[in-house]
């Protein structure tokens, strides 16, 4: 498994453009559509948009890695799972950028350290504010708990809808994607995996992770 700690520094590394290079690309894209971005309503647009994915892609400035870094080991010897369920989230698909809109549980047996359940959500955040697929993304979740906590096991499932399918090509709407992946005791152990899958009501016979 690649590091977490090692791709969360080559993401920060990236060089960025500047905001003028962003507004005018931009404003290229206008014109290819055949809009005017001189008129009266498109003239502020460049601006609303590169706002607008200061504000979207926000998790690539932000590192995972550090919303896990204070946990707390007084527990009275809690063992069992500890859920998140229902966390709404917002990202785009990195090959249209088009809006990937669901909800992600998240699942993890704690060893000697849990974190505040904040801190969960606001991995998951991180993630998914950045240009996805589906799947990159409940790997991404997994592997940072994993990494980070060191638990006995870590879960995530993840159900979205995607623009990209419901908006152009295909447009089937309706249609929903789930994926998961079960690290450690989630994998190993049936009886864990059937418990966590029945709290977060997603139980699909097999129950097997990705």
């Amino acid at each position: 498994m690649k590091s977490v700690l090692k791709s969360a520094a080559a993401t920060r590394a990236l060089a960025r453009p500047s905001r003028e290079a962003a507004e005018a690309a931009v404003r290229t894209l206008i014109q290819w559509a055949g809009e005017d971005p001189d008129r009266e309503g498109m003239v502020g647009t460049p601006d609303r948009v590169v706002r607008a994915y200061e504000e979207w892609f926000a998790g690539y400035h932000e590192d995972p890695v550090d919303m896990l870094a204070r946990t707390f080991e007084e527990t009275d010897g809690y063992d069992e799972m500890v859920v998140l369920r229902d966390v709404r989230f917002e990202s785009h698909c990195e090959h249209h950028i088009a809006p990937i809109i669901g909800t992600v549980h998240v699942a993890y047996l704690p060893a000697k350290r849990v974190v505040g359940i904040s801190k969960l959500a606001r991995v998951i955040d991180v993630y998914a504010k950045r240009m996805q697929i589906q799947e990159k993304m409940t790997a991404q979740i997994a592997n940072t708990i994993e990494e980070v906590l060191q638990p006995k096991g870590v879960a995530v499932v993840v159900q979205a809808q995607h623009q990209c399918m419901t908006t152009r090509g295909i447009r089937k709407t309706g249609v929903s994607m789930v994926t998961s992946r079960m690290l450690g005791a989630f994998r190993d152990n049936e009886a864990t995996r059937r418990e966590f899958l029945a709290i977060v009501g997603a139980a699909r016979g097999d129950g097997q992770g990705g």
